[in-house]
């Protein structure tokens, strides 16, 4: 274990956020499950070592955590709307109380940066305030009536038992998006954590169950966790009495997960691939820009789903821009990602390894010439198998490898010519559609990209990087993203069902297009 590892204690973590050598898979609120599944065991990406051992759900917890959610649901969806924005607003301040510890584990579990992990924790603690403040707004709409002394009006309601299958790469953030959103909505949740960071979402349980035991009227099952592998999944997502499923994985998953929801006809929610790409026009700020573009490509190692994969850059700058971003490469640190000198930490684990080698090879064959050499480092500080080095390759965007995501850290260098509309061509002519940039001082070129002709991604920006995003702006993507919104804006009605409701105050029963009907 490296110095800052020893630093951190990360035994002390573990004993902060309820950490035991073996945990359960599965718990309703404070009830904790003597599973009997398949063991998962968790090492960290940083130095190798085990962080500690998970016994999976089984179908049998599964069937009672969703018995328990169905009767947890006949209870929260009776609490007024802005008490159980309370219950959110303390669940918020349990986070903020425990942002160090969750976001270390955060760091050495899945392997980003430390001062990333405390970020993710705090994107948690602001969609909790988001909601708290959504829980007085859950509002409809009013209409007018084309019948007299009639009132139309929208409005919504619960939905019911809300589905969750997050990712590793971001194993805590992206369920308390969706969870802090359907508990304001008065829904119920249960949780499928990735089994590569399943030890998070004991983390989080445990958090959540401080605040479910200080609260009567919260009742146990509107949490519920079910740690496991794909079957789990798979049950979710053929389960009618889950009304909406939220998968964030890959487009290979999300189109499995889509297939088994939609032919029951229920709602998926899909935040899947992104094949990001910034656009460098020629009167781009280079000096500004610089940092965003190596951080959305080499940030938390190239496993963001908004990572930056692609730059389109103009002929007339492209060598300057080459140049200056090998030479900014090459002062990277890669190590212990609890090392706040360092700018890169490891993959998650050899899997991820060996995608990232297999990419380098199938673009060396389609043609790619590499400006930044890969390669998987040894020796002290990575005993774990998992670090490598960012690569720079310059491509064409027709290679198949590029019409790929490759979640590592490989950047590809694309070269454009003409005006901007042939820059956004290439970057749209993907099938993925999450997020995109452009870096211009020109109005034009910016309204254009911002335009119906312009950028085909659900995110748009406009001299800041492809990577994140905040909380009070929907999130999501187009095409084989998946087409699911979450966190901000409006995107908390797709946790609830909409119902269209019209009123005839008057004494007499006009129909609608002015059909007679008589007796």
């Amino acid at each position: 274990m490296s110095d800052v590892m020893e630093a951190t204690n990360i035994q002390e973590v573990l004993s902060q956020l309820g950490i035991k050598e073996v945990n359960s898979g599965a718990a309703i609120g404070e009830h904790w499950f003597a599973t009997r599944g398949e063991k998962i065991e968790s090492y960290s990406p940083v130095d190798g070592k085990l962080i500690a051992t998970v016994n999976s759900a089984t179908s049998a917890e599964y069937e009672a955590c969703i018995a328990k959610a169905q009767e947890a649901f006949k209870t929260w969806k009776m609490v007024p709307a802005p008490r159980r924005g309370e219950i959110v607003r303390q669940f918020g301040e349990e986070l903020r109380a425990m942002k160090e510890p969750l976001g270390k584990l955060v760091s050495y579990e899945m392997g980003k940066s430390y001062q990333e992990g405390l970020g993710e924790v705090q994107e948690m603690i602001d969609i909790c305030d988001f909601a708290v403040g959504l829980s007085r707004q859950l509002n409809g709409i009013t209409l007018h009536s084309e019948r007299p002394k009639h009132r139309m009006y929208d409005q919504y309601h619960p939905l019911g038992i809300v589905g969750i299958i997050s990712a590793f790469n971001f194993p805590v953030a992206v369920w308390a998006w969706n969870t802090a959103l359907a508990w304001i909505s008065g829904d119920v949740c249960i949780w499928k954590p990735s089994e590569k960071a399943p030890i998070c979402g004991v983390a989080c349980q445990n958090i959540m169950n401080k605040v479910i035991a200080a609260n009567e009227d919260a009742p146990d099952g509107i949490c519920a966790l079910v740690i496991g592998g794909a079957d789990i999944g798979k049950a979710m997502a053929a389960d009618k009495r889950v009304p909406l499923v939220s998968a964030t994985g890959s487009t290979r998953m999300g189109k499995s997960v889509g297939e088994v929801v939609g032919a029951r006809l229920g709602t998926s929610l899909l935040e899947l691939g992104g094949n990001n790409a910034v656009i460098l026009t020629p009167s781009a700020d280079l000096k500004m820009v610089l940092p965003a573009l190596v951080f959305g490509a080499v940030g938390t190692t190239g496993q963001r789903c908004t990572s930056t994969r692609r730059l389109i850059i103009h002929d007339s700058i492209y060598d300057n821009v080459k140049d200056v971003l090998v030479k900014a490469y090459g002062q990277l640190k890669i190590g212990d990602p609890l090392d706040e000198t360092n700018h890169v930490g490891p993959l998650i684990d050899k899997d991820a390894v060996n995608m990232y080698l297999d990419a380098i090879e199938r673009g060396k064959a389609e043609g790619a010439k590499v400006l930044v050499e890969g390669g998987v480092l040894e020796g002290e500080g990575y005993e774990s198998g998992c670090y490598v080095k960012p690569v720079i390759a310059e491509v064409e965007n027709h290679f198949q490898i590029v019409q790929h995501e490759t979640f590592a850290p490989i950047l590809y260098l694309i070269k454009y010519s003409g005006d901007v509309s042939s820059a956004i061509e290439i970057q749209n002519d993907v099938p993925q559609g999450l997020s995109s940039a452009i870096m211009t001082n020109n109005m034009r070129e910016q309204e254009e990209f911002l335009s119906h002709v312009g950028s085909d991604c659900g995110i748009a920006n406009v001299n800041i990087g492809t990577s994140g995003a905040e909380i009070g702006g929907a999130f999501g993507g187009e095409k084989e993203t998946g087409g699911g919104r979450e966190s901000g804006s409006d995107a908390w009605k797709i946790y609830m069902r909409r119902q269209t409701n019209t009123i005839n105050w008057g004494t007499d029963l006009p129909l609608a297009q002015g059909i007679k009907f008589e007796l």
